[in-house]
């Protein structure tokens, strides 16, 4: 690490406020990285991995990324796409054949989808596919499969990435492809194709084009039995204290030392701040790192640029607060109107968070790099979160590098 870069002033805010949300109870334990051109300008941690164990949180503390998959994922299929292997404008069922036919719910009654579902309405989430939901029929549907997963995840036949992603293609859906937006299990789809076109397990094919070429050595979908004492445990705070919370939401196993038959494209990856750090320095790097090229520069260009059309960003509005001021696409937020934004932030960031906390964002004309890590249930992207992104965004836009190291 070079010193130069550090803004000792900055770090110590930032680990004033993590510590207060400790002392607080807010979260459990947490790190936070900020980068700029590529090098450390702050780094925190406090609290702990294991309250239990009193095990405090580290730069190799391993996390549940949940939701923080989905950029991952959207950069798999980018890579697809550059090498001629896949067009956006696709109909899913060129690869998946639980995708022929498919069904819509218009007043409660199944009707045949205008057009097919494509590839483009996966990474838009426009595609109609929704989170399981008992209060409508679509949702109904998906929840009656995640049931299925969770009854078979630990026998000896699980549900495989490729039979779930059939089974959710044969789901009616909660509108026509293209017609509005809606978060749900596109994502989980995706990883699904990647396996259909490339003929290798989701995980093989990212340890193959990302993890290995990146050095992201403790991203995977599941804990060897080697790291299992660098793992976070995931909490809920009940009746005034944190206690472990052992669940499979959306398919995901809960720590078991073997790779799962599920590898969740939007929701079953973990990582560490240092490996997530990696993947996001590639793509503010224009897909390079350390001499190794992920994605030419115009791919990651289209990647970063994502943006819905007028009806679905209605959609969006409407019905998720914390994204005053963005669109959607490529499985990520990006700034549109730091205006309306609950936060703030800059035209053209862009990234993602996960259920439990976990929280990216990159800043490409600053060059900053932003990165939150703890486990607690129903996080998402918290007031914390926007508490110590506007510290890091109204520091470094007063102090330049040369500034550092004070």
């Amino acid at each position: 690490m070079d010193m130069r870069y550090k803004n000792i002033e900055l770090e110590q805010k930032l680990q004033n406020i993590l510590q207060r949300a400790i002392d607080d109870k807010y979260i459990p334990g947490a790190n936070l990285l900020v980068l700029r051109g590529g090098q450390e300008v702050a780094y925190c941690e406090a609290g702990y991995a294991d309250i239990e164990k009193q095990t405090l949180v580290k730069r190799d503390t391993i996390f549940r990324m949940y939701s923080m998959s989905k950029p991952v994922t959207a950069v798999a299929i980018m890579i697809l796409v550059e090498r001629g292997l896949i067009d956006v404008a696709d109909p899913v069922s060129s690869y998946l054949p639980g995708f022929n036919n498919q069904h819509v719910y218009v007043d409660n009654e199944k009707v045949p989808v205008k057009r097919s579902m494509m590839i483009k309405d996966l990474l838009s989430m426009t595609s109609g596919l929704p989170y399981p939901d008992d209060s409508n029929p679509a949702g109904r549907e998906v929840d009656h499969i995640f049931k299925e997963i969770a009854d078979k995840l630990y026998s000896d036949k699980p549900l495989t990435t490729l039979d779930i992603a059939n089974s959710l293609g044969q789901c009616g859906l909660s509108f026509h492809p293209g017609e509005h937006w809606m978060y749900g299990t596109s994502a989980d789809i995706l990883g699904a194709v990647v396996e259909a076109v490339s003929g290798m397990k989701y995980s093989e094919f990212l340890k193959k084009e990302l993890f290995d070429p990146l050095g992201m050595k403790d991203s995977e979908f599941y804990i060897p039995k080697e790291k299992l004492d660098r793992f976070a445990k995931l909490y809920e705070y009940i009746d005034g204290r944190y206690e472990e919370l052992k669940t499979e939401n959306l398919g995901v196993i809960y720590p078991v030392a073997k790779t799962p038959a599920f590898e969740s494209g939007g929701a079953g990856l973990i990582s560490t701040i240092n490996d997530y750090s990696r993947f996001a320095t590639m793509l503010i790097n224009n897909g390079e790192l350390e001499d190794v090229r992920i994605l030419a520069p115009k791919t990651v260009e289209y990647l970063i640029s994502g943006e819905l059309m007028p009806w679905q960003q209605e959609d969006l509005s409407k019905g998720w607060e914390s994204l005053y001021g963005y669109t959607y696409g490529n499985l990520m937020r990006i700034m549109k109107n730091p205006g309306m934004s609950h936060v703030l932030g800059e035209v053209g960031e862009y990234g993602w968070d996960g259920w439990l906390g976990t929280y990216f964002c990159n800043f490409p004309k600053s060059d900053t790099t932003f990165l939150l890590m703890f486990q607690k249930k129903d996080a998402g992207t918290t007031g914390l979160t926007r508490k110590l992104r506007n510290v890091v965004i109204s520091e470094l836009s007063i102090n330049n590098k040369t500034n550092y190291n004070r």
